[in-house]
């Protein structure tokens, strides 16, 4: 839906186009698609490099949800930027 609204707000002819065309539920399936991929591959790959373990998960429980949180918006944040906002 995000990429939609950015398509219908921001790239009207492009919007347009896809729209007129047919293609535009495949574009916006297969960006969801990559998006989701995407976010959890990157995802784990800063909670790799991120010092949680299940130890922290045990002993500090705020600490890990809070860290899990940021990680999830770090990604979340690139996701948009580098496929949805573009």
């Amino acid at each position: 839906r995000m990429r939609l609204k950015y398509l219908k707000d921001y790239k009207k002819a492009e919007y347009t186009i896809m729209f007129m065309n047919g293609t535009l539920n495949t574009h916006l399936k297969e960006i969801q698609e990559t998006a989701q991929t995407k976010l959890e591959q990157i995802i784990n790959k800063l909670k790799e490099k991120s010092d949680l373990t299940e130890d922290i998960k045990n002993t500090d429980m705020l600490y890990w949800v809070g860290t899990t949180n940021s990680i999830k918006a770090q990604a979340e944040e690139i996701v948009l930027n580098e496929l949805i906002y573009v």
